[in-house]
């Protein structure tokens, strides 16, 4: 009897073990995406989040980016809060600032974000819906 429980247990350990192992793998794997996958997401109700600073969303950003300025991002997690499950793609100017923003929304625990590989620039080149300073 007692080696059947001990089997159980170290059965359902190691059980809990591979999965947080997982969810913990998944939680810290950066994912990076082209823009028409950012695009498509967007349109499938996922938040594009812009990590730019004013003035350069201001001259031009993607068509429904939120901006949320990268040195801002942790004092304005709750303006995001309803996306914590939810799809998230970041992008900035060409990824580098984005997938500093993904890192730090994985560390709050956000748990389905992705780098948009070369940001806007990637965007515009693409000949996506941007919105231009008059």
């Amino acid at each position: 009897m007692k080696s059947s429980t001990t089997k159980t247990t170290l059965t359902m350990a190691a059980l809990l073990f591979v999965v947080f192992g997982i969810q913990s793998l998944q939680a810290t794997t950066n994912v990076d995406i082209d823009v028409k996958q950012a695009q498509t997401l967007n349109i499938q109700g996922a938040l594009l989040l812009d990590v730019r600073e004013p003035a350069e969303y201001s001259e031009v950003h993607a068509v429904n980016a939120t901006l949320i300025p990268l040195g801002q991002l942790n004092a304005r997690l709750d303006e995001i809060a309803a996306y914590k499950d939810k799809p998230i793609a970041v992008m900035c100017h060409s990824g580098k600032r984005s997938a500093k923003a993904v890192h730090l929304l994985q560390e709050a625990g956000y748990s389905q974000i992705s780098n948009v590989t070369g940001g806007i620039v990637a965007w515009e080149k693409a000949e996506l819906n941007v919105v231009r300073a008059k």
